[in-house]
């Protein structure tokens, strides 16, 4: 058994980078990553450009300007203002090259000839200089960042219809256990019915990878390794609900051993969710999770998520760690680390009540965990926990 520190150190030591790309359109590139540096191919703006709606002036020796033009957002201005003149210009339009101030209508007096300004106005006011934000051939974006709203505007900006981005790896799941019976079937004595790949499969989705195949198995041998051995042509991850204990029925660990995945790791010192199994095989990954829900999505949010971003190559790695005051003293005599679901109140972190773990309800309502080493075994209230940041539910 290892500690989560040492798990989570086994993982990044075990992820190869994916390296697959492929080109996408940018209306399907939002949360993707990117495989390329990138370079602007034009300047942002791409002219000089007016802040607001007034007058472009060529500075004179008063405040009287003659008026001799006008120009529009999207009309290429080619005047050749001498001093003392001025044009009409609006918001975003192209700025002649021999103005030098943009002047607001409000300052501005109306006359036979043009304008009069009625206050001083210094040099480049109001004028958005030629690549004022991106310079062409600057470096904009890197390789490993994911596109967020704003990055796709700014290639929008470039007149980039599409991006080279890192091809996400597929994940296969699969459920093990004879209870199992699916929502909607007649539940017998003894079964139960089967949620967690389904809880498996919609975290998957949240992390923004796409689930080829969800299968369900029946405690056999033979089963189990047919549907592993299949999962594993498939796709690139496969995420096992159950059956890795170490009971009679529970095929999951000797079917691993059947088929020659590489075991990293096998239980952590954690609570819950010890049973973890993690291994390989060539560029395939298996995570082996344990069968009680809230143990199963942990988990996934500690482990899988971790490995996930190392095969994307993100710049963040797994969940967003922050320390908050803890709003009530807290014993750990487990001996082992505690990942406990809480709710951020204000400036604390208040650990929920259910935290078994067979119970979901609590995670349902949670939106952070909150980890405590195993060697702490005394929190006092209003001492500062790590808590893991949970994905937002939207």
């Amino acid at each position: 058994m290892i500690s989560v520190e040492e798990a989570l150190l086994k993982i990044k030591e075990n992820a190869n980078d994916f390296n697959l790309t492929e080109i996408i359109s940018l209306e399907k590139a939002l949360g993707r990553v990117l495989a390329e540096d990138i370079f602007a191919p034009i300047s942002i703006p791409p002219f000089r450009q007016s802040i607001m709606d007034g007058y472009a002036i060529c500075s004179g020796e008063n405040f009287d300007y003659k008026l001799v033009g006008e120009t529009k957002t999207g009309e290429s201005s080619d005047y050749e203002l001498k001093s003392g003149e001025a044009i009409r210009i609006f918001t975003g339009a192209q700025v002649p090259e021999t103005a030098d101030i943009v002047v607001m209508q409000e300052h501005v007096k109306i006359t036979a000839d043009g304008i009069q300004l009625e206050k001083h106005y210094n040099s480049g006011e109001n004028i958005r200089t030629m690549g004022e934000q991106i310079k062409e051939g600057e470096k904009s974006f890197l390789k490993g960042e994911v596109l967020n709203p704003s990055a796709l505007g700014i290639l929008l900006s470039f007149g980039v219809k599409e991006v080279n981005v890192l091809k996400k790896p597929t994940v296969s799941i699969i459920a093990t256990g004879n209870e199992l019976v699916d929502a909607g079937e007649n539940l017998g004595q003894g079964q139960i019915y089967e949620s967690n790949s389904h809880v498996i499969s919609n975290t998957v989705k949240q992390k923004g990878f796409e689930v080829v195949s969800v299968s369900k198995v029946k405690d056999s041998l033979e089963d189990t390794e047919n549907a592993i051995q299949k999962a594993l042509l498939d796709s690139d991850i496969v995420l096992i609900s159950g059956g890795i204990s170490v009971g009679d029925y529970d095929f999951v660990g000797r079917a691993l051993h059947n088929l020659k995945i590489e075991q990293i790791f096998y239980k952590v010192s954690q609570k819950p969710g010890k049973p973890l199994y993690f291994g390989k095989k060539d560029n395939k990954y298996v995570f082996a999770l344990p069968g009680n829900p809230a143990s199963t999505l942990t988990c996934l949010y500690i482990y899988f998520f971790e490995l996930a971003d190392l095969l994307m190559s993100r710049q963040e790695i797994g969940l967003t760690k922050i320390k908050f005051p803890i709003s009530e003293a807290l014993e750990n005599n487990s001996g082992r680390a505690l990942f406990l679901k809480a709710i951020l109140k204000g400036d604390c972190v208040e650990i929920l009540t259910h935290q078994n773990s067979s119970m979901l309800l609590s995670f349902a309502r949670a939106d952070a965990l909150v980890f405590i080493p195993a060697d702490i075994t005394s929190v006092k209230k209003g001492e500062p926990v790590t808590s893991f940041l949970l994905p937002s539910q939207n």
